[in-house]
């Protein structure tokens, strides 16, 4: 009745070092989105378009080109 299944990992899965860089790299673009905050006027819109490019990019990069917005269904 014993059944041999080993629990498979799923193979695109990163390793701890590059989770760390990648995590680093996107808080760094999201904290970069936020600092950018404090050069905002209302004669200068600039920073604002700065926030938004960087805060999307700091979620988009690891939903679509990392891959990862359809991991929930590997298990």
């Amino acid at each position: 009745m014993s059944s041999k299944t080993a629990t498979k990992t799923p193979q695109n899965e990163n390793s701890l070092v590059t989770s760390i860089v990648l995590f680093a790299v996107m808080m760094a673009l999201f904290l970069g989105s936020i600092y950018s905050l404090s050069f905002l006027t209302l004669e200068n819109p600039w920073p604002m378009a700065v926030c938004l490019g960087l805060f999307a990019l700091a979620f988009w990069i690891p939903q679509t080109i990392l891959g990862r917005s359809d991991s929930a269904g590997e298990y």
